[in-house]
């Protein structure tokens, strides 16, 4: 019998090295990449077979790989990774929203551009150690379905992939607890059986968001600016827009007696909307950038679950089509910071129907 080929993407942490391990015990032909996405000449490695200076991410990869007896090599992603995920996250603050750089790494690097690559050397599935389970419902669509574990679960930052990527995927550790990930790793004799998680973005290790985007920006950066209430009263001076975000209160320097929140960023006017506890909350959003996954379609109104972001434990709503491209969700209980920018994510029995990007409250 031919051994299926599996190109395992291998970031050097414990999720994707266990990923690797179980899949060559489970008799597929295993080869090992690291993708080079963010870091500059002499941060990183080219594409090549692994060789390097012995610290960072593939080293830990390739370390993994010699224990596990299988190729490893490092392919070079930055320019799409510069493209797909850096610009995209400095054009979305600069326009007044807060983006989620790894939903789209996952779509157009760890996804359609690995998988291209794998396809190209004869490879039959890509996989990754997220923590998730690809299924094929009944109705022949495939949909990413959440993991053995709650706490970790991931599929919320995978909804945007596609039929023909899921297709072609494998993620074993997803039947799996982190327990369970680190118990495996360290019975297989694994080196990074106790490393760390990864947090945060990848591309800014400091975690300092608006300093990388003014100096990635410039002089495009937006300056200060008003303050203001729902009716347009100014309250004070804020620092630029990409300081802020739906639903914040450290940080804002307002002396009022009591605690306020953002509730909007107006970037075309560069103002900075105030407003209470109870302002920050909604029971209607509108999203565009439609990803349909364990449906085909919207053609009427369904209730479902949905998730506005990567923690959020998910609401009921229902969900409809009002024009070309965009769904109307209306919650049953109202759901706090819809933040503009972000993802909604429908789920339904534990797995995820589809999801967009969140335009706003209102259209």
């Amino acid at each position: 019998m031919i051994k299926k080929k599996v190109v395992v993407g291998m970031s050097g942490g414990v999720d994707s090295s266990v990923a690797a391990y179980l899949l060559k015990e489970q008799g597929y032909d295993v080869t090992g990449v690291t993708m080079q996405m963010w870091q500059e000449e002499t941060q990183g490695i080219p594409e090549r077979s692994g060789h390097g200076d012995g610290s960072g991410a593939a080293a830990d990869a390739r370390r993994v790989a010699q224990v596990l007896d299988i190729p490893h090599y490092v392919m070079d992603f930055r320019d799409i990774f510069r493209c797909s995920v850096m610009d995209y996250f400095v054009e979305e603050y600069l326009s007044g929203r807060t983006p989620n750089p790894c939903i789209a790494c996952n779509r157009y690097v760890k996804w359609e551009a690995m998988l291209r690559r794998s396809r190209e050397i004869g490879a039959d599935y890509i996989a990754t150690g997220h923590y998730a389970r690809v299924v094929c419902l009944p109705n022949g669509r495939y949909a990413v379905s959440n993991s053995a574990t709650a706490r970790k679960d991931q599929t919320y930052a995978l909804y945007n992939l596609t039929q023909e990527q899921l297709a072609h995927t494998l993620m074993p550790t997803g039947e799996y607890t982190k327990e369970e990930i680190r118990r495996i790793a360290e019975e297989a004799r694994l080196p990074v059986a106790h490393k760390p998680d990864s947090q945060e973005i990848c591309f800014i290790p400091d975690h300092d968001y608006a300093a990388y985007i003014e100096k990635t920006a410039g002089e495009r950066v937006p300056k200060a600016g008003n303050f203001v209430t729902k009716s347009g009263e100014v309250l004070g001076q804020h620092s630029g827009v990409i300081h802020y975000t739906v639903g914040q209160r450290k940080g804002l320097n307002l002396a009022l007696g009591h605690p306020v929140f953002v509730t909007q960023i107006k970037a075309e006017t560069n103002e900075v909307v105030i407003g209470e506890a109870e302002d920050v909350f909604g029971d209607v959003l509108y999203c565009d950038h439609i990803n349909y996954m364990g449906m085909e379609d919207l053609p009427q109104p369904r209730e479902v679950l949905a998730k506005i972001r990567y923690a959020h434990a998910g609401e009921r709503c229902v969900i409809e089509p009002v024009e070309a491209g965009v769904i109307k969700c209306t919650f049953h209980n109202p759901v706090r910071a819809i933040t503009p920018g972000q993802a909604v994510v429908f789920y339904e029995d534990g797995y995820v129907l589809g999801g967009g990007s969140i335009i706003g409250t209102q259209l």
